[in-house]
Formats: C-alpha cells, structure tokens, sequence
C-alpha cells in the first residue's frame, strides 16, 4: 500500500491548541483507496522541525506529502500555491527569531505546490466547506516545511507534495475571543476532501 505522510504541528505563539494535531491524529492510518495515512506532528522549531520532518520522509517513504498549517485568522481553508527559501518571523517555541535567513543556501528561490490545488478548492467549495487558493505560506515554519516538502519531492520520483492552512477551530476561536473558528469536525472532512482529490490525481497521472 503506497503512503501519505501528513504532519501538523504542536501548539505556538499565542495558540494554545492546535487544530492540525487533531486531524493528523484522527486521519493517522486510515486508507484512502490505495494510500494509508502515515500522521506525525512538527515541533514548532526552526532547528528541530526540519529535521524531524526529514527523518518522516525516510521513514514513511510517500507517494504524497501535505503537511497542515494554522493560519489562526483565515475565514477559508487555503492550499498554499508557492514556498520560499526564507526564514523569518516570531520567535519559535525555542524562543529563535530568524531575520531573512534562506533555508538552504544557494538553493532554488522557490518550489510551487504540486497537488491539485485548484481541484482541491473547487471540490470543497462545491461541497460547501469555504476554500480557496492562497499565494503565500509566509516565511514562518509553514512555509519552511513546505519548502522542505516540494525540495524533497523534485528528487523523487512521482511524488507529490504542498501544504494546506486551514483556520482555527470553535475551541482555539473562544480561547482568543477575536479570530473566526470552524467546528473541528468541518476542518477534517476538509482535509479529507483534500486527500482523495490528490490520490485520484496521483491514480490518474500513474494511469
């Protein structure tokens, strides 16, 4: 059975809890067609998290990758187009803030998200679960995992990978009092959604 690895990340900043953990851990080994889920959660760590996430990819070998964001805030859940080879932003969970730091040197300026992003929307906009395409990931560890994800996938062979912000869930909207929130329960059949349109994409470009 081929593998998706899905990750998400530990609570940050000013998030007390984290919606993407949920989703990872409710969606960890279930099937979608011929894919499993393979579900690991990020630290918040600009040293750690690469390397974490890198030890995933050895150890789940996917045929897809979707890493999973907060972007506490966001009315929409919003595939991310492009990654950036930046670092930058709010201190970690460690406490490091990075000022225009590259994620690797020399390197590609940016990688564009290989799922069917706009098959994506389309799909959850029509099944009435708000969406829409987003063009920036930022330069925090989304995008930094993104970036890490879509690197690693343009040296494989038929492997897909991006990223998916989606916004903070009832119980993080009440802890804030001032962001929007959706019920958890919307937020996995999103990403849901999301998974079969990538495994049908990937079927359908193996056909």
């Amino acid at each position: 059975m081929k593998k998706i690895l899905l990750t998400g990340f530990e609570p940050f900043l000013s998030n007390p809890i984290n919606p993407t953990m949920e989703i990872v851990k409710a969606l960890h080994e279930k099937v979608f067609s011929d894919y499993q889920v393979e579900g690991r959660i990020l630290s918040v760590d600009f040293e750690k998290s690469p390397v974490q996430f890198l030890k995933y990819l050895e150890e789940v070998q996917p045929s897809l990758i979707i890493s999973l964001g907060l972007a506490a805030g966001r009315t929409k859940i919003t595939p991310e187009r492009i990654a950036i080879n930046i670092k930058d932003g709010e201190p970690d969970n460690a406490g490091v803030a990075l000022v225009d730091e590259p994620i690797h040197a020399g390197e590609d300026a940016a990688y564009f998200s290989t799922l069917p992003i706009r098959a994506m929307v389309n799909l959850l906009n029509e099944a009435g679960l708000p969406a829409t395409i987003s063009d920036t990931a930022g330069t925090y560890l989304c995008n930094n995992i993104m970036y890490e994800g879509l690197r690693y996938a343009s040296k494989e062979e038929n492997v897909q990978a991006g990223f998916i912000h989606i916004p903070a869930s009832f119980e993080l909207a009440i802890a804030h009092r001032k962001i929007p929130g959706w019920a958890q329960r919307d937020l996995l059949a999103s990403v849901e959604l999301c998974i079969e349109e990538c495994v049908k994409s990937e079927n359908k470009s193996i056909e």
